[in-house]
């Protein structure tokens, strides 16, 4: 008897698996953006800050991302887990947002 508990593996695969590979990519773009460009709104720390945040926030997707991939996809990862990551890229398209704007004034 299956447990009703527990997701099936195929629907969670479908499910969190490109979930996974976005937050891959928006971090990524998240720390090239951090790296290659100095925000004038935001101070040398702040920015700092927030890179450093998207560094810890990839390390702990990678670990998600082999776990998942060890299991063959038999794990769920808990919203505690994944808000802050969603907030955190939340946060990086406002940045982005303020900053291309800004651009576009000068």
């Amino acid at each position: 008897m299956q447990n009703s508990e527990i997701p099936d593996a195929e629907i969670l695969k479908s499910v969190l698996e490109p979930l996974l590979e976005d937050f891959q990519y928006w971090f990524e773009r998240s720390r090239d953006f951090l790296e290659k460009h100095r925000l004038s709104f935001m101070n040398e720390q702040e920015q700092s800050d927030m890179l450093s945040r998207v560094k810890q926030a990839q390390a702990e997707l990678n670990s998600a991302k082999m776990l998942f991939t060890a299991t063959d996809g038999q794990v769920a990862l808990d919203m505690a887990t994944i808000q802050p990551w969603h907030s955190l890229v939340t946060e990086y398209w406002i940045v982005a947002q303020r900053f291309h704007y800004e651009q576009s004034q000068i």
